[in-house]
């Protein structure tokens, strides 16, 4: 089974994650992935990152599906959110259709968030929501830790994250 993992970093969480995922796998890896660079592969693992609800880079394997038919596809989208299901069923439900869902493996993977990583146009949106979040008269806490996180950076990245992902790949 010739397989590769392909993917967008823009902060670095992703690239960890994919590094992490090619080696216990053994096998190939791509930033930056064209079709051309995966479409002789069995099986096909992306990752990229969530951004405002989108999934970074996703549409070289959604736009594709046709070409890939028969292939083994495995998705993973890495954001600094705790990635509680009732919040990540209606992201994957943007990314997925429900039909797809059901062959097509999904994960959320937690990375992190390091303001001073970001692109200068992330980082205006960025702030933004750090301007909404401050006006807040009460705030969770996933919205205190995210404010906190502007200041202080935070890595929730953990090798161990990627074991349900290489147990559906090896099944």
């Amino acid at each position: 089974m010739k397989t590769i993992v392909a993917y967008k970093s823009k902060s670095g969480y992703t690239k960890t994650y994919a590094e992490w995922i090619a080696q216990e796998l053994g096998c190939d890896i791509k930033e930056n992935a064209e079709l051309s660079d995966i479409i002789d592969y069995d099986t096909i693992i992306y990752g990229g990152g969530m951004y405002a609800g989108g999934f970074n880079g996703v549409k070289l394997i959604t736009k594709n599906l046709d070409k890939l038919s028969g292939k083994k596809i495995v998705l993973f989208a890495v954001g600094s959110n705790p990635g509680r299901e009732h919040e990540m069923q209606p992201f994957w439900d943007k990314v997925l259709t429900a039909e797809q869902q059901k062959h097509i493996g999904h994960f959320y993977l937690r990375g992190g968030f390091d303001f001073s990583k970001l692109t200068a146009g992330d980082k205006v949106l960025m702030k933004m929501l750090k301007v909404r979040l401050k006006k807040l008269k009460e705030r969770t806490e996933d919205e205190q830790g995210m404010l906190d996180a502007y200041n202080t950076p935070v890595d929730f990245r953990d090798k161990e994250n990627i074991k349900p992902l290489i147990k559906l790949v090896l099944r």
